[in-house]
């Protein structure tokens, strides 16, 4: 059976999970731990991607996070591979460090965000690398020790996070300490990180109860929710792709693109093409990025190739290129 395409939109909430290739370990010294963060908030500060929760172990990793304009495919791109080549060439060795895919579950934020946080979170417990509870705090390789303040990043979302569970900093650290507290006894959620349905009615019991009722909701297994909510997410994606698909159908392809650029910007195409710092010129390039991955499904490698720029790069310049689209006004249609 084909892969489903992943879902996302700005905004959108995912619980991201990654693993070594044949549950190899991917940290294999604290060097490692901190190169991945270092890497990890570089690149969630630079691409405006919220953080909640996180955790790292030996041979995998959690982390909850809030896309802005920069899809979470993009960041973990730009994550994965960038820690994997450094990570290989430290320890000379070759081939993949992660699993192919790593597994991305977009979230419904009113029923499930606390709960991830705190299921994120013990999972050092659940595993065994702390003895108990209150060690958990002292782990500095997960986020719940930021949230009660005794670590600092400047890229975990902890404001947010502590205003669900109390007016002010101290009331909210101790809500969420009880929060988590109460559920460090708990073995794993299955429905926190499993598969469709099963996962959106909070497991096996939930299913067999709407079965009995005659009510029978959606499941998809990218999506952690409630029936209504994967609809919700299942038609706007479908719209999306839609629209992909209408403007190839119609017989739009890259060049047309560019000549639209060129009407709405007064920048030749040469121009456009070339390599320059200008900033009408580096706006026009946005713009190109931002239709030709939204519009036209462009590959960021091809546009990486045709710009002379970075696969990174591209994902940037469509993030300035849609918030310049809104801005403006602009469409790709006149």
């Amino acid at each position: 059976m084909p892969r489903k395409s992943r879902i996302d939109a700005a905004g959108a909430v995912h619980h991201v999970i990654a693993r070594g290739i044949n549950k190899a370990d991917i940290f294999l010294d604290d060097a490692d731990y901190k190169s991945f963060l270092n890497r990890l908030g570089a690149i969630l500060n630079s691409t405006k991607t919220s953080c909640y929760a996180w955790a790292l172990m030996s041979n995998h990793f959690h982390l909850l996070l809030r896309t802005g304009n920069t899809p979470v495919s993009d960041v973990m791109r730009r994550l994965l591979t960038g820690y994997a080549v450094n990570f290989n060439r430290k320890h000379k060795r070759f081939g993949h460090l992660f699993q192919n895919r790593y597994k991305s579950i977009l979230c419904q934020e009113d029923l499930y965000l606390k709960e991830l946080v705190r299921y994120i979170h013990l999972n050092p417990l659940r595993a065994d690398i702390v003895s108990d509870y209150r060690s958990l705090g002292r782990y500095c390789y997960c986020g719940h020790g930021v949230i009660l303040g005794h670590f600092k990043n400047d890229w975990q979302d902890t404001e947010y996070v502590l205003k669900l569970f109390g007016k002010d900093t101290r009331s909210g650290r101790r809500g969420y300490s009880e929060f988590v507290r109460k559920a460090a006894d708990q073995g794993s959620r299955p429905e926190l990180a499993g598969g469709g349905l099963l996962r959106s009615q909070g497991g096996w019991t939930g299913v067999k109860a709407l079965r009995r009722s005659g009510d029978y909701q959606k499941g998809d297994e990218r999506i952690l929710g409630d029936g209504d909510f994967v609809m919700s997410v299942l038609s706007r994606a479908n719209e999306s792709m839609a629209r992909k698909y209408d403007f190839k159908a119609r017989g739009y392809d890259l060049k047309d693109l560019i000549e639209r650029v060129v009407e709405v910007s007064g920048i030749t195409s040469d121009e456009i093409i070339r390599t320059g710092r200008k900033r009408s010129v580096s706006g026009a390039r946005d713009l190109l990025c931002y239709w030709a991955v939204e519009y036209l499904n462009v590959k960021q490698r091809e546009l990486a190739g045709l710009l002379s720029i970075t696969q990174a790069a591209v994902s940037m310049s469509a993030g300035r290129g849609c918030i310049m689209a809104e801005e403006l006004e602009l469409n790709l249609e006149t």
